[in-house]
């Protein structure tokens, strides 16, 4: 299968939360890239299509939706917040 990611992943093993609208699932981060992830969660139902991905071990915060689901397997893309890049041109 041909590689289409402009960063490559690395594998990792850590705990994080899938964090939206108050409720907190546990899920389990096995690779990651500058652009996405690649988490293991019980059950994709309960996981919404935005959210934030929080990583135990440094308490890092990443702005996420979902690009695709296998299984239990959810790929995320990291989409930047205006806090992350403010950008002049957007209205909210």
């Amino acid at each position: 299968m041909e590689e289409k990611r402009k960063y490559p992943r690395t594998e990792i093993n850590e705990p994080a939360y899938v964090s939206s609208g108050g409720s907190v699932l546990s899920c389990v981060v096995r690779n990651i890239s500058p652009e996405g992830a690649a988490i293991d969660v019980d059950n994709p139902a309960f996981v919404p299509a935005q959210f934030r991905l929080v990583i135990a071990s440094d308490s890092s915060v990443h702005e996420c939706r979902i690009a695709w689901i296998q299984q239990n397997r959810i790929g995320v893309t990291f989409v930047a917040t205006p806090q992350d890049q403010p950008d002049p041109g957007r209205q909210g």
